[in-house]
């Protein structure tokens, strides 16, 4: 009885764990990574790899009861995957040290200061890593949609132009086909026109 009491406290504390995690995962900001994942800027590609497979496994979606353990599982999965690219990795860590110059410099704090280790500092740097990265993703987006407002506009202009084309194409088939019975019409009317004179002149004659 006692065996089977503490199995299933085992199995609700485990439970428990995976909700937490799983909680966790999905407030993360999703344009940080390292976030999602729970790890800092430095860490090795193996400390990557071995965070992702412990998490992963811990709320697989097959493990686990959460209705919410997919999206969780996915946003997991997209971050190794960034990390372990190597441009997009770059750029993030680019995005931490821009961060952390920001605070230092308005701050007035040397590079050495013992405060830039502490909790409270770990945690502005990380708000201010969110809003560089907002930043660098409302300017990502503007340059989309003039791109694509760009694309749109020679597209239009491409549709345009091949409707014009089509629409001249057509006019001259057309100039063609009546030129056609023009000579048609008149190539009879000589003709009839010959066989009605000579007619004349027999009775004439």
């Amino acid at each position: 009885m006692a065996d089977t009491f503490e199995q299933e406290l085992l199995r609700e504390q485990s439970e428990f764990t995976k909700d937490k995690e799983i909680q966790r995962i999905l407030t993360s900001f999703k344009l940080d990574a390292y976030s999602i994942l729970d790890l800092q800027p430095g860490c090795s590609a193996d400390d990557i790899k071995k965070v992702y497979r412990k998490k992963s496994l811990l709320i697989h979606p097959d493990k686990t009861k959460n209705e919410r353990a997919p999206e969780a599982f996915s946003m997991l999965k997209k971050a190794e995957q960034e990390l372990s690219d190597s441009e997009h990795r770059q750029r993030l860590d680019d995005v931490f040290v821009t961060a952390r110059k920001s605070l230092i410099g308005q701050r007035g704090w040397d590079l050495d200061d013992v405060r830039l280790s502490g909790k409270e500092f770990l945690k502005d740097w990380r708000e201010k890593v969110k809003e560089v990265l907002i930043e660098d993703e409302f300017v990502r987006r503007m340059e989309r949609k003039r791109q694509m407002e760009e694309e749109g506009r020679a597209n239009q202009h491409e549709e345009e132009q091949a409707e014009l084309f089509k629409q001249k194409a057509q006019e001259k088939k057309a100039w063609e086909e009546s030129r056609d019975k023009r000579v048609n019409s008149w190539r009879t009317y000589v003709e009839s026109s010959g066989k009605k004179k000579k007619k004349k002149q027999k009775v004439l004659v």
